[in-house]
């Protein structure tokens, strides 16, 4: 691995760890791994806006089929 490759895959786990940090701030739920998907499907150019509320509605249907309420994350 090139020392380039190295600097910017630093810098790619440092960005994600931040972001994580900031997802756990705002309780969220979403661990590393699911946070790193959906910043690819951004980068990809997946609607910000469309993969949350997909993200949203899954929620709610595993709390429905759980029977247990969905857990909120924009307070609503």
């Amino acid at each position: 691995m090139s020392t380039r490759e190295a600097v910017r895959l630093s810098a790619a786990e440092e960005t994600l760890n931040t972001l994580h940090d900031i997802s756990q701030l705002l309780n969220t739920g979403l661990d590393k791994e699911t946070l790193a998907t959906c910043v690819g499907l951004i980068e990809s150019g997946v609607n910000p806006e469309a993969l949350a509320a997909v993200i949203q509605e899954l929620r709610r249907e595993n709390a429905a089929t759980a029977g247990k309420p969905a857990r909120s994350t924009n307070g609503r």
